[in-house]
């Protein structure tokens, strides 16, 4: 394509036509690629064609705008699997993680002490449940077993004795595991229907326009609704590779968000966009897009 001459090793091609075949080639080495695995990932694809991130994401969303497949969480599945796939706790605490620090730092300042405060599940949410041990006297509410057992072996650190004074208090919902390690279905339901939060800290799967929030998990989806339906003020903490991306079912649209939190690797019309449908857009660290 044109425009794309520094995305190929060595010399540039004198003729366009040898740029567009070249790029042609790599995306149909990641096509069969992701095909023939079910689905991988962008630094996977980075170290095997010796290429920048920015090129194979390139890459990706022009195979997307295709219909050959579908942008996950840091990589891409084949178009029929992509609204289902979930990806585990671990293989997405792989991806993204300096993004996802920088995300946790600047979502802890907007938690208020004393406040009441829902974390839903996630890796991102996860990172952040490490800072808000520091804010003192929260009440927290989560449906991930991952982000309780932050707070609780914060508690056990201190020889399993009385909490410290300060340390939060947590409630963890019942509820059927997902893959993410959430706690979703009719009991997570039931139990966060009767209660109400200052600020919700959501994580999600997907984020656009067009789709909102969105998860491959339909029970996921069910409980998210309820999070966002008993909180006040909802933030959203997702990193930039979810822009674009959407889930099986929506479970919010943007203007019920309040805040979204993401890094520095979020494009400059994608910052665009949100600053048109949503309050409240925070950029935390990285560097700024061209």
């Amino acid at each position: 394509m044109a425009g794309e001459a520094d995305d190929v090793e060595g010399p540039a091609p004198a003729v366009s036509d040898n740029q567009n075949l070249l790029a042609e080639q790599r995306r149909a080495l990641i096509l069969e690629e992701v095909r023939r695995r079910g689905g991988v990932r962008v630094n996977e694809l980075t170290r095997r064609l010796g290429v920048s991130d920015m090129t194979v994401r390139r890459d990706l969303d022009a195979l997307a705008r295709q219909g050959a497949v579908e942008k996950v969480h840091g990589g891409a599945v084949p178009a029929a699997e992509a609204s289902s796939h979930e990806p585990g706790f671990e293989a997405k605490s792989s991806l993204e993680r300096d993004a996802k620090e920088d995300i946790a730092r600047a979502a802890a300042e907007l938690a208020v002490p004393g406040s009441a405060v829902a974390l839903s599940g996630g890796t991102t949410t996860y990172a952040l449940a490490h800072r808000l041990l520091e804010v003192p006297e929260l009440t927290v509410v989560t449906n991930s077993v991952r982000v309780a057992e932050v707070f609780h072996t914060a508690q056990r650190a201190g020889g399993g004795g009385p909490a410290r004074p300060g340390a939060a208090t947590v409630v963890l919902t019942g509820g059927v595991r997902t893959p993410s390690d959430s706690l979703v279905g009719p009991v997570a339901d039931q139990a966060i229907r009767s209660l109400h939060f200052d600020v919700l800290f959501l994580g999600v799967h997907g984020v656009s326009v067009e789709a909102g929030l969105s998860t491959p998990n339909l029970a996921e989806a069910e409980t998210n609704r309820r999070l966002v339906s008993a909180a006040r003020r909802v933030v959203v903490v997702a990193d930039h590779t979810k822009w674009g991306t959407v889930g099986l079912s929506s479970f919010a649209r943007l203007d019920e968000v309040d805040t979204l939190v993401t890094d520095g690797g979020l494009s400059a019309a994608a910052r665009a966009q949100m600053a048109e449908h949503l309050p409240g857009l925070v950029v935390a660290g990285g560097p700024e897009p061209l």
